[in-house]
């Protein structure tokens, strides 16, 4: 049997209850074309247009609910894993140093020999 590694994020992602929390990050992650009318006006509701965006709402029960009835579609975070997720995004899109690499040029009296 292989065990699987649970990565940080992903351990705190399920150590954090959404209930928990005062604000949520809602991401769309699947495209409305094929998705009923009532899941449409939901999202249009929530302000999720496009693939991709995020909106911060506070942690309400209609909110809930509204997330509750399209979460096929939308993936639900809070505050701390909202800002872990950019800040990892953020170090890994960050300036590493530059590669130097010396080439010393050969000269005609070693290449001949």
């Amino acid at each position: 049997m292989r065990r699987c590694e649970m990565s940080a994020f992903k351990a705190f992602k399920a150590s954090v209850p959404v209930a928990w929390s005062s604000n949520l990050y809602i991401t769309l992650v699947r495209g409305m074309p094929g998705t009923r009318k009532l899941h449409r006006r939901t999202l249009a509701a929530l302000h999720l247009g496009k693939v991709n965006r995020t909106v911060m709402k506070s942690n309400t029960p209609t909110i809930r609910g509204m997330i509750q009835q399209v979460k096929r579609l939308v993936v639900v975070e809070t505050e701390e894993m909202f800002e872990a997720r950019k800040q990892k995004a953020e170090t890994h899109k960050a300036l590493r140093p530059p590669l130097v690499l010396n080439h010393h040029p050969v000269s005609p009296t070693n290449s001949s020999q």
